[in-house]
């Protein structure tokens, strides 16, 4: 993953809907787009989904940062082929072309919603919950029993050890945070965490994963979707997928509301966990975020600061 600020084409929410008709002409030129909605995106993301008159549904997904199409597509089929849990289809992917200045594909709508959404969900039951949390770790499980001899990107894994590929990173991504430190857009208290937590990489490090495996790379509770019945219904959204430690797959389920469905502690309780499994957990978030900002200059503070703070406790414990 390069490590490095991304600027992106700028793609608003009304000019993501009009690629998107556009880039419905070009996949049906023999059927009438009816609705185009803007349904979401993140730094360098848009997606939008379209209805044609005989009642077909898919989702365009718009890239407004330059060579990100071939990993993407390339990802959700690997991903789609090796998981239980529904995964969108790729349909056709195209590069920028007249009236659309990024490149762009189309995938299979999923249907549901973000189990983010899912108040029922949320506040009903222990058992509704866990029950949510066996689908999603039996789906990711499938994921997982996909393996490699190397560790790295999907498309050329190359390392031998975990330590050495994700090392590799996260050197890059601290030597990044540091610039941004010295100049004054990154605070004092997250350089200081990322410090203490690298002086410790080794001993955080120091068990090697027995193999590397296929991960989803950003499994949230906002890209695990769920039924009216509140049952798993896809897995969408992947992003750096590689082949990589198992609990670098993890560290997502704390975030937004997954504490609250015991994402993590029921994967570890059906596959067990590493020796140092929470202080790799906690330096996977923060670095995660930091390389997030560093790409995308977008920090945010109620996403950052608790992974501080869960840093700066493991820290006290090592």
């Amino acid at each position: 993953m390069k490590v490095e600020r991304i600027i992106p084409v700028k793609v608003s929410s009304q000019d993501a809907v009009i690629y998107a008709l556009r880039a419905a002409k070009k996949y049906r030129p023999d059927a009438e787009a009816v609705e185009a909605k803007y349904i979401g995106g993140g730094s360098f993301g848009r997606a939008v989904e379209v209805r044609f008159a005989d009642g077909d549904e898919k989702i365009f997904k718009f890239l407004c940062a330059g060579g990100m199409l071939e990993k993407e597509v390339y990802d959700l089929r690997l991903l789609k082929e090796n998981c239980t849990v529904k995964m969108p289809s790729v349909i056709f992917a195209s590069e920028k072309c007249g009236g659309i200045p990024v490149d762009f594909y189309c995938m299979e709508k999923i249907e549901g919603r973000p189990a983010f959404y899912d108040r029922k969900l949320f506040f009903g039951g222990k058992k509704k919950r866990a029950e949510f949390a066996g689908e999603v770790i039996e789906g990711l499980s499938s994921l997982h029993s996909r393996t490699s001899p190397k560790f790295g990107d999907t498309l050329h894994p190359v390392f031998t050890s975990w330590r050495e590929c994700y090392g590799e990173f996260a050197e890059a991504v601290l030597k990044e945070a540091e610039k941004l430190y010295a100049e004054g857009e990154l605070g004092k208290k997250i350089i200081s965490a990322m410090r203490a937590a690298w002086a410790l990489y080794d001993d955080i490090f120091a068990t090697e994963p027995e193999q590397a495996v296929l991960i989803h790379g950003d499994l949230n509770v906002m890209n695990i979707m769920v039924d009216s019945a509140h049952r798993v219904s896809g897995f969408i959204d992947p992003l750096n997928s590689m082949y990589a430690d198992r609990e670098y797959d993890l560290f997502q389920f704390r975030n937004l509301t997954g504490k609250r469905f015991r994402l993590a502690e029921t994967y570890f309780g059906n596959h067990g966990a590493s020796p140092r499994s929470e202080d790799k957990l906690a330096f996977y978030g923060l670095w995660n975020e930091v390389f997030c900002f560093v790409r995308s200059g977008v920090l945010i503070p109620l996403i950052m600061n608790p992974l501080v703070k869960n840093m700066e406790r493991r820290i006290k414990l090592l």
